[in-house]
């Protein structure tokens, strides 16, 4: 089917809220691909503690209903070692699954998951936890999966016993940032494509070739752009068309200033080793987002203008009001895109399992503008890094972004 559709308004928002600006860590990187083992778990009283007698790949938690449970899975991981309950949690049970472990924990009352890291060295993963009643638990389990990925680590090339570190000041963001050019015909809706990294900040790097994720990822959004442009539906504007660092302020700061109808953030995966492969998207979870919205909420200066609505002018229960809705009008709509852009990109490039995850990643929690961070394959994969730098892929990464934005604002006119 072909959506032949020429103009698009934007729908009224009868609520609008903050944009939150905040530095997005360099979480894409390296773990090792032999298998770990739980070593502990300690209960706290707001926090779950797993410690690991070697790096992990990477880690998942969501809720089970019926009985009440958090459920975490760990990839390249054994199950084993002492287990120490209390608080919020009634028992513990581990196992073996799909190559990694799950760990299942029984909650005395309703409690989510707010937030989730790695320790430095990769192998202490904390679980922060915060209980709720009936309803919030079950707007949490509906959210799906939260994903934690251990610290950015390079490939240790080094000498055994010798350890090298290279230390880069990052700068301010820049208080008389520059505007990118916008192309495309007036009256269209404005796409952001943001290449990650850039600059000093390489990203992730392949073992095997060397090929730079800063490389990729800006090749790649700039093939999107050609292919968004040559289809004369929308606008487009890239936060860098060059190589150059960027804040997480900057980047934001472009969309939120150009009034961007939608944010892709372009990123390549990896892992340390092994063959992981295929694409994902992410976007965020309900309760990372309550968590921002409380914080937001609570902000002695809420003078900031949210498309033309000041929320100074609006008490306390009031903008936590308008910030929730929002929000969630929001998170709704960056799934929705998530979700087309897996069906979209299924036949034209290789798909991680479970393609649509969900995270509490700082890039993605604009309140009232439609982001995802979309990982177009792993850089650590030697096929994926080929096909991902090649013309031929990035055409079918960019046709599917193209295919995927598309059919969201043709939806959009048709809604309106």
């Amino acid at each position: 089917m072909v959506f032949r559709w020429t103009v698009y308004r934007p729908a009224r928002h009868y609520v609008r809220v903050s944009f939150i600006l905040a530095m997005l860590a360099l979480w894409f990187g390296g773990s090792p691909a032999m298998a770990a083992t739980i070593e502990r778990v300690d209960v706290r009283d707001d926090a779950i503690v797993v410690t690991f007698d070697e790096k992990v790949a990477d880690a998942s938690s969501f809720l089970l209903v019926a009985p009440k449970r958090v459920a975490l899975d760990i990839a390249d991981a054994a199950p084993g070692g002492a287990v120490a309950t209390g608080g919020l949690v009634d028992a513990v049970r581990e196992g073996a699954r799909d190559g990694g472990a799950r760990v299942v924990f029984d909650l005395t009352r309703p409690a989510v998951v707010t937030d989730g890291s790695f320790g430095a060295d990769g192998r202490v993963l904390t679980l922060q936890l915060r209980t709720t009643d009936d309803a919030g638990f079950a707007r949490a389990a509906a959210a799906g999966r939260m994903s934690f990925l251990p610290p950015f680590n390079l490939p240790d090339t080094a000498s055994a016993g010798t350890r090298y570190s290279v230390s880069v000041p990052v700068p301010a963001a820049s208080k008389t940032l520059a505007l990118p050019r916008i192309e495309g015909d007036a009256g269209r809706p404005l796409v952001v494509i943001d290449a990650g990294h850039g600059g000093f900040d390489p990203g992730a790097i392949s073992s095997t070739s060397g090929l730079k994720e800063k490389d990729v990822t800006l090749r790649i959004a700039k093939a999107i752009r050609d292919e968004l442009l040559k289809s004369g539906r929308v606008r487009v504007a890239l936060t860098r068309e060059d190589d150059r660092f960027l804040v997480l302020q900057e980047r934001y700061g472009v969309a939120r200033k150009l009034k961007a109808d939608l944010f892709i953030s372009i990123h390549c995966d990896s892992v340390g080793s092994g063959d992981a492969s295929g694409a994902s998207v992410y976007t965020l979870s309900e309760v990372a987002s309550d968590k921002e919205a409380a914080r937001l909420a609570a902000r002695e200066n809420k003078a900031d203008v949210i498309a033309g609505v000041d929320l100074g002018s609006e008490n306390a229960d009031v903008s936590s009001i308008l910030i929730d809705l929002t929000q969630r009008e929001t998170m709704n709509a960056s799934a929705a895109f998530a979700r087309l852009l897996g069906r979209e990109a299924e036949p034209n490039i290789p798909l991680r399992p479970a393609f649509h995850k969900f995270a509490s990643l700082m890039v993605l929690k604009a309140p009232d503008m439609p982001s995802v961070l979309f990982e177009t394959g792993y850089i650590s994969n030697p096929k994926d890094a080929a096909f991902l730098d090649s013309p031929e892929g990035r055409k079918r990464v960019a046709q599917s972004v193209e295919r995927a934005v598309e059919v969201n604002f043709a939806r959009k006119l048709a809604s309106n």
